[in-house]
C-alpha cells in the first residue's frame, strides 16, 4: 500500500523520499530510528561479511544502494545517518522502475566518521571512530563487493555519496568486473548532459551543435568532473570521436573550485581534474589567469551554459548572473544542480530577476516555476537523478549485461534528453514532470538493454536469452521492460447501500 500511495502520487511525495526532505532526515537519523532497515557492514565485521549477507532473508536482491555515509548530498560526512539515501533512492526505484521491493537492499558501509558532533554524541548508532583511510578502507570495500556477488551473481550494485577521492577510484576499480555504477559520478553527469543538450534544442537549434556550446562549471568533486567528463565524451562522439575530437571538446569547459579557475600552472591539482586544466597557452588570449574568480571567468568566457555542482548556496549572486548577460547565446542556460535546497546556487527567482525570461534554468533540487508576468512563465526545471538511475539500474537488470557501460550511460541521457517534444522545450522546459516517471524510466530503461544488446554485452534475463533480446524491435523492447516492471494493483471494491 505504501508503494502504492507513492506510486499515485509521486510528484507530491518525491521530495518527501528523497531530496530534500532525505538530507534533514540524514542529519537526524539516530533520534529518528525505529528499526533496521537495511544492511550495516563495519570495521568490526572484516573476514565475516561473506557470511554476513546470508543473514538477509531475501533469495534474490536485484538492486543494492550502497554508502558509507562520507559525503551525504551537499551536507558533508554524515557517517552511518547516510543510510537514509539508500533507503529512499530504493523506494525510487520501485516507484520508478518497478523493482520488486522484495528484492531490493539499503546498505551502510560504517568505517568511522570525521565528523566531530557525531563523534561526541552519545545516541550516534555508528562507530565513534575516526574514518579508515589507505588500502585498509579499499579491503573493506573489496570484501564486501565479493560477498553480495559471491550469494547473488546478478544483482547490481549503485554507489551513492561516496567523498570524491574515494568515488573515481572505486568505480574504476570495480566498474569492468561487477555490474556496479556510481550515481554521483555517472548518474549526475547523465541527467546534465540531458538537461544541456535540451538547452541547445531550446535555442532552436539541433542537439548536434552541443560540441559548439561553453561551458563554465563550479565544483571540481565527484559531481563536478562527473559531469565534464561525461558531457566531453558526447562531444567528441558527435564531433567523430579521435583524438583531434577529445582535445576540441576539452577546451570547451572552464572548471572553477573553491581556489578560483583551474588551470595547469596549479600544485597538487587534482589528476581527475588534469585533462581539464586551462592550458597557459590558452590562457593569454582569454585575459584569464590561475584561479580566476568565477565572475571574472564567466565576463570573459561569455559562456553559453553556467554549471553549479559546488555544492555551496548563493554562489551564483547576481553579480555572476549580471556577468552572464554577456553570454553569446541567445538563451543562456543557468544549471544550479547542487543538493539539498540550501546548497542550490541560485533560485529560479535570482536567476529570472536578473537575466529576464530569455534563459533556461534547472536545478537539482524541486523549485516553484516563477510568475514573470504578462502571462509568461519562467519554468524551474529539477534536474533529477531520479530521471536516470532507476532507467539504468531496470535496463542493465533487464538485458543481464554483464558491466554498466559508458555507451549504456550514453544511451540513458540521450533517450531523456530525446523524451521532450520541441514546443515543450521552446518554452524552456528541458526535463518532464515527475508525474511522468514510470514512462521516462521505461524508456530509458530500454535504451539501456538495446545498448548492451548492440554492445555485445546482454547476457538476457530469465525467460529472454540474448539472441531474443537482440531480435526485439524498439517498440518490442519497450513492451519487454514495462511488461517486467513490478506495480502493485489493488482490485476496486465497491460498497453500495441497498
Amino acid at each position: 500500500m505504501y508503494y502504492k500511495v507513492l506510486i499515485d502520487n509521486i510528484e507530491e511525495h518525491a521530495p518527501i523520499v528523497y531530496t530534500p526532505t532525505v538530507g534533514l532526515v540524514c542529519q537526524n537519523y539516530s533520534g529518528l530510528f525505529r528499526r533496521p532497515r537495511g544492511m550495516y557492514f563495519s570495521t568490526e565485521d572484516r573476514g565475516e561479511m561473506m557470511s554476513m549477507v546470508y543473514n538477509w532473508p531475501a533469495d534474490q536482491v536485484d538492486m543494492i544502494v550502497v554508502t558509507d555515509g562520507s559525503r551525504i548530498l551537499g551536507l558533508g560526512d554524515l557517517g552511518v545517518h547516510g543510510i537514509g539515501i539508500a533507503i529512499g533512492k530504493l523506494d525510487l526505484y520501485v516507484a520508478a522502475a518497478g523493482i520488486n521491493p522484495q528484492r531490493v537492499l539499503p546498505v551502510m558501509i560504517d568505517v568511522g566518521t570525521n565528523n566531530e558532533k557525531l563523534l561526541k554524541d552519545p545516541l550516534y548508532l555508528g562507530l565513534q571512530e575516526h574514518r579508515l583511510e589507505g588500502e585498509e578502507y579499499v579491503a573493506i570495500i573489496d570484501e564486501f563487493m565479493e560477498a553480495v556477488f559471491a550469494r547473488w551473481p546478478n544483482v547490481i550494485v549503485q554507489f551513492e555519496d561516496f567523498q570524491s577521492k574515494w568515488a573515481f577510484r572505486l568505480l574504476q576499480r570495480y566498474r569492468k568486473t561487477y555490474r556496479m555504477f556510481n550515481d554521483d559520478v555517472q548518474g549526475t553527469a547523465g541527467v546534465a548532459i540531458a538537461g544541456l543538450l535540451g538547452a541547445v534544442r531550446a535555442q532552436g537549434r539541433p542537439m548536434l551543435d552541443f560540441p559548439k556550446q561553453k561551458i563554465v562549471v563550479a565544483g571540481a568533486g565527484s559531481a563536478g568532473i562527473g559531469v565534464v567528463n561525461a558531457a566531453s565524451r558526447t562531444m567528441a562522439r558527435m564531433l567523430g570521436n579521435n583524438e583531434v575530437a577529445f582535445e576540441s571538446a576539452r577546451s570547451q569547459f572552464w572548471i572553477v573550485d573553491a581556489h578560483g579557475l583551474i588551470t595547469e600552472e596549479r600544485t597538487n591539482i587534482d589528476p581527475d581534474a588534469r585533462p581539464f586544466a586551462r592550458r597557459k597557452s590558452e590562457l593569454g588570449h582569454q585575459g584569464l589567469n590561475e584561479g580566476a574568480s568565477l565572475i571574472e571567468v564567466v565576463k570573459k568566457v561569455k559562456p553559453d551554459v553556467i554549471l553549479g555542482l559546488s555544492a555551496v548556496g548563493g554562489l551564483f549572486s547576481k553579480e555572476v548572473l549580471e556577468a552572464l548577460k554577456d553570454s553569446s547565446s541567445s538563451r543562456p542556460a543557468v544549471f544550479a544542480m547542487s543538493n539539498p535546497t540550501k546548497n542550490a546556487e541560485c533560485t529560479p527567482l535570482e536567476a529570472f530577476s536578473v537575466l529576464g525570461e530569455k534563459i533556461i534554468f534547472a536545478s537539482g533540487s524541486p523549485f516553484s516555476d516563477v510568475d514573470l508576468g504578462n502571462g509568461k512563465i519562467g519554468h524551474s526545471n529539477q534536474g533529477n537523478n531520479m530521471y536516470l538511475f532507476p532507467g539504468i539500474g531496470l535496463g542493465t537488470l533487464l538485458s543481464g549485461a554483464r558491466i554498466i557501460s559508458d555507451g549504456m550511460l550514453q544511451a540513458a541521457a540521450e533517450r531523456l534528453a530525446s523524451y521532450m517534444k520541441d514546443e515543450e522545450v521552446l518554452q524552456g522546459v528541458v526535463y518532464p514532470p515527475i508525474s511522468r516517471i514510470r514512462d521516462i524510466t521505461k524508456e530509458v530503461a530500454a535504451a539501456v538493454v538495446k545498448e548492451a544488446v548492440a554492445e555485445d554485452l546482454a547476457e538476457g534475463y530469465r525467460d529472454m536469452d540474448a539472441r531474443e533480446l537482440a531480435r526485439l524491435s524498439e517498440e518490442e523492447t519497450v513492451d519487454y521492460v514495462q511488461q517486467n516492471m513490478w506495480s502493485p494493483v489493488y482490485p476496486t471494491i465497491v460498497y453500495k447501500k441497498d
